[in-house]
C-alpha cells in the first residue's frame, strides 16, 4: 500500500468527479461494515460517506469494524444506485439518501489494500 497521506472522505467527495477513475488513499472512520460477510465498509465522518468494496472480492473486513479507523487505497467510482441495489445494501447495514426513487448516488472506492486500527 502507498505511503501517501490519506485523504478524508469529505475531501474525496469534494473532488469526486475529478478523482473518478483515479487511485487514492483514503483515511477515515468506519461507520458501518457488511453485517453478513464484511464484504464492504462505509467510511466517513458527519454527512460525507464512501462505500469501500474490495477488488475482485479478494478480502474482507471483520464484521465488528465499525468505529475503527481505516486506511484504504483504491480506485474512486461515482455511480447511481438502483432501488434494488440500495435495498440489498440497506439489508446488510448500509444507509442511503433518496433510496426509494432510484436517484441515490454513491461514492465508492474499490480497494486493493486496507489497514485497520482501533
Amino acid at each position: 500500500m502507498s505511503t501517501a497521506k490519506g485523504m478524508s472522505v469529505a475531501a474525496v467527495l469534494a473532488q469526486a468527479d475529478a478523482l473518478s477513475g483515479k487511485t487514492v488513499v483514503v483515511e477515515d472512520k468506519i461507520k458501518a461494515a457488511c453485517s453478513k460477510k464484511g464484504c464492504w465498509m462505509e467510511l466517513g465522518d458527519g454527512g460525507a460517506r464512501c462505500r469501500v468494496t474490495f477488488k475482485d472480492y479478494g478480502f474482507f473486513v471483520p464484521l465488528d469494524s465499525a468505529g475503527a479507523i481505516a486506511r484504504a487505497e483504491g480506485e474512486v467510482e461515482v455511480r447511481t444506485m438502483t432501488p434494488g441495489q440500495v435495498e440489498h445494501l440497506e439489508h446488510e447495514g448500509g444507509k442511503f439518501d433518496k433510496a426509494a426513487d432510484g436517484s441515490a448516488k454513491e461514492l465508492r472506492l474499490v480497494a486493493t489494500g486496507v489497514e485497520l486500527r482501533r
